[in-house]
């Protein structure tokens, strides 16, 4: 029979931590608390596949889950000696989600669950405490009115502000116990008024009522936003998780916090953390009241007047600082916990793998693999690629002007410049339709920001600490965030933000540098990072471990130039045509087009050619001996010729010919369907003079710096869109006669190799027969894609989200390689191809090259190199080395 339901606390567990599938991520790390001994407050976990169950079956349970509830909550009261629903003695507890992949504030928790008009009493009895007693329950209403009830939770802010109000204080704390009593009778009318009937009294009740909340907050709407930014499969499901209350609001020896085990925005091993005293969890994580530093060191980092709790609760903080020490060891990585002090008793709430900046998860993984607790092979699983791009962008250059508009916390690091724009659908509005460039601007941020926060460049927030939302999830997107910035007064009406006398509206812009935590007026000049240190360290480790060599697709002197500071093992794909779109170049371009013989061509490519030949010189020169993959001229040509009137008319100008004629060469170049129309080696055959020219530029650039430099040259020459092999056969001879005589010419030879560019399903079905000619095939997996799917790139996106969310597809295939189709092309083509020429060199140079998915593949099937763009080299380098040690488990990174 399956077992449902797995109890936890009082020193036992019928759970681990490796049985996370089943138990969330949450319920797993706290079964296996239980069992290294430490204090965790007793309580059961209903699995995974209860909610898989759930929504397989009309939203509803399995028959036997109620007795076994009932049987865990019985051992709940035994383990800690009070009874749910007693009005005497009442056991009350938290019901929470746990998802096996950690997905911070998405879905739903409540909180003193037990709370009704008698056990109150007993509790304010027990406690001796009626404000406590009281306090907690008005809270319990809120939250299971809100999560449950579906009453919003504005309805109880405005009556709390208002009895605040009457009675002529600020803060939540000022209330005494007839205060609250009257907060929560004036709560219970409106949830009367909202719903018709009555709150909930049967504890019973509630309980279910939380659970099925719990279970229906997985297809909330943030939390399905959230799955779909961080590829979580909706069938994982969440488990939920029971646990008696312990609590951090019963008075001045009572607290509660959250904290890491090093520091999740640096990685610098010290203890890092918030908690308030006399507070409920919520409270931290809300931002509503200034949370005080654990550790001295941090309360004079960030200049605070509030005791760390290092010097007001000394031996609490000492047992914690040893939990902190023995749970980083036990689990080997950087942990995030979640702790309540009642009445000077730690208990822990929570334990999981914490997120973290990619610069404070690449300084953690280095510097444990140097401690011993893990290995280096182990360091480079743990860092995800995809998150290396936080670091291989600008930060604020520190001699450029800048104007101070104010500080907060630098709650996530990177810089950020953008308009300001004060809501979620506001940020992905402007993203989306007016391309602009934008900083989220809010009090404080809530999981139904999480759309607007993913396209923004930034986040402020003038609530909120390091722990809280904004914080949170900014560092786990890599988002640059400021939090806690007090002095900000944020208008949402008015949208403006006023600061000492400043004020900065709608669409200006400001700049937010994450690391300082300060936010400055209008645009900061920014400056390339610095890519040494632990980052350099991980990448020399990286190299000793992968087989997959790495370029990268460059043409520009500049982008050949970044590639090779990012480690390219050599260019890729080099495509010619960007070249000629120069202003210098594009006229010889179009004069070819519209040369009506051989010769006019000849005469304006002849033109073109030095302009070639230095291209290739600067390249060779950069790449100091390394492959480069020239790819031949590929679009059809009418992407170069002017297409409206002015441009016409200018372009008829300069070329010397009458604009009727531009026209009528557009006209007679007018292709139904150019991608799979009159391009690649097609050109080559109908106009052989157009790879001609750019074969004897590349050949004489070869010479000139092999002579120069005494460096082996070595150009590789491909041909795209190739579909047969006589395609090939008749370029490569054009190709080789060009070689010999340039070599003739110049008395001097290169060694060089004609190869062909696998973009079509009938290449990749004939490889071993075009195998007999091209000596090195790369596989142009954009095209690829779209000739294997019958689908543009350009123009599928509308329908490609649709898909995805019918489960057509699981991943856009653009972004990363269809295996099963694209993939199952490259395979066949890999093996046909070297069944006929052994050595035959493979490689890819479509956009998948940068994708770690689809490197992991390249692994797999047996390529030699992978090419990406400049800024990709280091994201595939380490992907490589992740395929080649069997996988990546880039746990807890940004």
């Amino acid at each position: 029979m399956t077992k449902w339901v797995y109890s936890f606390g009082a020193g036992k567990s019928e759970g681990r931590a490796d049985m996370k599938n089943l138990l969330g991520g949450k319920g797993a790390n706290l079964a296996e608390m239980s069992n290294l001994g430490i204090p965790v407050p007793p309580g059961f976990t209903i699995s995974t596949e209860v909610c898989t169950y759930y929504y397989a079956n009309g939203e509803t349970y399995p028959a036997s889950l109620k007795d076994e509830v009932m049987g865990a909550l019985a051992q709940v009261e035994e383990d800690i000696g009070l009874k749910f629903g007693s009005t005497a003695d009442p056991l009350l507890v938290s019901v929470r989600s746990g998802a096996r992949a950690s997905m911070p504030g998405m879905m739903d928790t409540i909180l003193n669950l037990g709370l009704n008009d008698k056990s109150v009493e007993g509790l304010a009895k027990r406690s001796n405490d009626a404000r406590f007693a009281y306090d907690s329950y008005r809270r319990f209403i809120q939250m299971y009115s809100n999560v449950v009830l579906g009453v919003d939770h504005h309805n109880f802010e405005e009556i709390l502000d208002e009895v605040k109000e009457d009675k002529g204080v600020s803060l939540d704390t000022e209330l005494d116990a007839a205060d609250l009593k009257k907060v929560v009778a004036k709560y219970k009318d409106k949830v009367q008024e909202q719903l018709g009937k009555p709150f909930p009294q049967d504890v019973h009740e509630q309980l279910w009522g939380a659970v099925g909340a719990v279970f229906g907050s997985w297809m909330n709407q943030r939390a399905i936003t959230y799955r779909r930014l961080h590829d979580i499969p909706a069938e994982w499901g969440t488990a939920v998780n029971v646990q008696s209350m312990v609590f951090g609001n019963m008075g001045n020896d009572c607290s509660t916090g959250v904290c890491f085990t090093r520091n999740p925005s640096t990685g610098e091993n010290e203890f890092y953390g918030e908690f308030l005293v006399n507070a409920q969890g919520e409270d931290v994580v809300a931002g509503i009241r200034t949370p005080q530093q654990l550790t001295i060191a941090g309360k004079n980092a960030q200049h605070s007047d509030l005791a760390a709790m290092e010097e007001c609760m000394p031996e609490v903080f000492k047992e914690l600082n040893a939990i902190r020490h023995k749970l980083e060891a036990h689990y080997k990585d950087m942990q995030d916990m979640e702790f309540t002090v009642q009445q000077n008793r730690l208990w822990m709430l929570q334990t999981r793998t914490g997120k973290r900046t990619t610069k404070a998860a690449l300084k953690i993984a280095v510097d444990m693999a140097r401690e011993g607790l893990i290995t280096r092979k182990e360091a480079i699983k743990r860092i995800d690629p995809a998150s290396l791009d936080q670091l291989l962008h600008p930060t604020l250059d520190p001699k450029a002007p800048r104007t101070l508009l104010g500080r907060g916390l630098p709650a996530s690091p990177g810089a950020a410049s953008g308009k300001v724009v004060f809501s979620a659908e506001d940020a992905e509005d402007w993203v989306k339709n007016r391309k602009e460039q934008v900083i989220l601007v809010r009090i404080e941020t809530s999981p139904e920001d999480i759309g607007g926060m993913h396209v923004s460049e930034g986040i402020l927030t003038t609530r909120g600490g390091m722990t809280s939302h904004a914080a949170v999830v900014a560092r786990g997107m890599g988002t640059p965030c400021v939090a806690g910035a007090g002095e900000m007064r944020v208008d949402y009406a008015a949208k403006t933000i006023k600061v000492a006398g400043k004020l900065v509206k709608e669409g200006e812009i400001i700049t937010l540098d994450g690391s300082t935590g300060e936010v400055f007026v209008g645009a900061v000049a920014t400056i390339q990072p610095e890519l040494t240190g632990d980052f350099g360290t991980l990448m020399e480790w990286v190299d000793t471990i992968r087989t997959l060599k790495v370029r990268a697709n460059a043409e520009t002197p500049l982008d050949a130039a970044t590639a090779r500071k990012f480690g390219a093992e050599g260019i890729g794909l080099c495509r010619t045509e960007h070249m000629f779109f120069d202003p210098k170049r594009i006229i010889a371009m179009r004069e070819t087009i519209l040369a009506e013989t051989e010769k006019g061509r000849r005469a304006a490519l002849a033109k073109l050619l030095p302009f070639q030949r230095q291209d290739f010189i600067d390249l060779f020169e950069i790449m100091q001996g390394l492959p480069v993959t020239i790819r031949l001229l590929d679009p059809p040509l009418h992407e170069f010729l002017p297409h409206t009137e002015d441009e016409i008319a200018e372009v008829a100008k300069e070329a010397g010919v009458e604009a009727a004629m531009i026209k009528a060469r557009n006209a007679a170049l007018h292709e139904s369907n150019p991608m799979l129309g009159h391009r690649g080696c097609r050109l080559g055959i109908t106009y052989p003079e157009i790879y001609e020219m750019q074969a004897r530029a590349i050949f004489e650039a070869a010479v000139h710096v092999s002579r120069e430099t005494g460096r082996t040259v070595t150009p590789e020459i491909m041909i795209p869109l190739v579909g047969a092999k006589k395609e090939l056969d008749l370029m490569k001879a054009s190709i080789d006669k060009e070689a010999e005589a340039v070599f003739a010419e110049q008395k001097y030879s290169v060694k060089y190799m004609v190869g062909t560019m696998i973009e079509l399903p009938r290449a990749a079905l004939l490889a071993g027969e075009i195998a007999k000619t091209g000596e090195f095939f790369s596989f142009g997996t954009n095209d690829l894609t779209q000739t294997t799917f019958g689908m543009s790139r350009d123009d599928s996106g509308p329908f490609l989200e649709v898909y995805r969310a019918k489960g057509i597809y699981e991943h856009d295939p653009f972004a990363s390689l269809d295996q099963a189709g694209v993939g199952e092309l490259i395979k066949i083509a890999a093996e046909r191809g070297r069944a006929t020429r052994s050595g035959l060199k493979l490689g890819i140079c479509g956009e998948h090259g940068g994708d770690p998915a689809s490197i992991h593949f390249c692994q797999g099937a047996g390529l030699d190199y992978v090419s990406c763009s400049p800024y990709r080299v280091p994201i595939a380098r380490l992907a490589a080395a992740q395929a080649a040690l069997g996988g990546s488990s880039s746990s807890g990174t940004a």
